[in-house]
């Protein structure tokens, strides 16, 4: 199932960013082979800074394995230039410019009072390994260091699925049996957990589906554009660390996406990527 909308909904997952050290792509590629992902081809980005692989889901999510084709230069204002090896950032479901996502999730911040923002919506692009050019519209926040704690937003100016191939229907057929993408989970502070749940309301445009003092749960919408219905729409949690591990997370990474859940059909023991936590789900 595929179609092509122009939306205002901002709370559809689109997807997830892992990254690992410049120069080793084949690497990341070999690593989620081997906990039985089946990885696809991506390209290069329209700066040639970073080049990607996909992992792509029958629900329409991905995850997009990322390096730097060099090491970025300290002085580089690239989002991603200085961010540890891992889970990295996250990607909502923009569109093409009409009506504005940041406009969208600002206004709503304003009356929320949220202190969420949004930068003016900026053009970027992909060419493939197939020589085919993608290009998109990226929305993220215009706060210093939100980026992997708020969503970016990504809208298609070219067809998404040059961007996301859900065919042939073995790039999304996993030998570990994943089906989608069942969590992002995020983790903060506890003196910073009420501020970041505000803002994400203010984006995600809907209240939370739970909320206690050391975790916060959001409904996510479906994506328009998939091959399967998932047999469970994905949500997005935000929660204080539960262990040694994750306090020692957020001390060295600071808040921001901790750990990716997949939904499959065979129960699987939690894992890891080289540098990130991968849970399952059984559905």
């Amino acid at each position: 199932m595929s179609q092509s909308v122009v939306s205002t909904a901002t709370n559809i997952l689109d997807h997830i960013v892992h990254l690992t050290p410049p120069g080793t792509l084949d690497d990341s590629v070999q690593a989620f082979r081997d906990l039985g992902f089946t990885v696809s081809p991506g390209g290069t980005h329209a700066d040639g800074q970073t080049a990607n692989a996909l992992v792509v889901f029958a629900d329409g999510t991905y995850l997009e394995l990322l390096h730097f084709t060099r090491a970025p230069p300290s002085s580089s204002t690239h989002p991603w230039a200085h961010k540890p090896p891992g889970w990295i950032d996250y990607a909502f479901l923009g569109n093409a410019g009409t009506p504005s996502i940041a406009h969208t999730i600002n206004s709503r911040a304003d009356a929320d009072g949220s202190g969420a923002r949004y930068a003016q919506e900026v053009r970027g692009g992909r060419k493939r390994e197939d020589g085919k050019v993608l290009e998109w519209l990226i929305s993220a926040t215009a706060e210093d260091g939100e980026r992997g704690k708020l969503p970016f937003f990504c809208g298609d100016l070219t067809p998404r699925e040059w961007r996301v191939p859900l065919e042939p229907h073995s790039n999304t057929e996993h030998a570990n049996t994943a089906k989608g993408v069942s969590h992002v989970r995020l983790l903060a502070a506890a003196d910073e957990l009420d501020a970041l749940t505000k803002k994400l309301t203010s984006v995600v445009g809907a209240s939370p589906r739970e909320s206690t003092p050391s975790r916060v749960i959001w409904d996510l919408g479906q994506q328009p554009s998939r091959r399967d219905d998932p047999p469970k729409l994905p949500v997005l949690i935000l929660s204080t660390p539960q262990d040694d591990e994750e306090s020692e997370h957020v001390r060295t990474h600071g808040r921001g996406i901790y750990e990716f859940g997949v939904a499959v059909a065979v129960p699987r023991e939690a894992g890891q990527t080289p540098y990130g936590r991968v849970v399952y789900k059984t559905v």
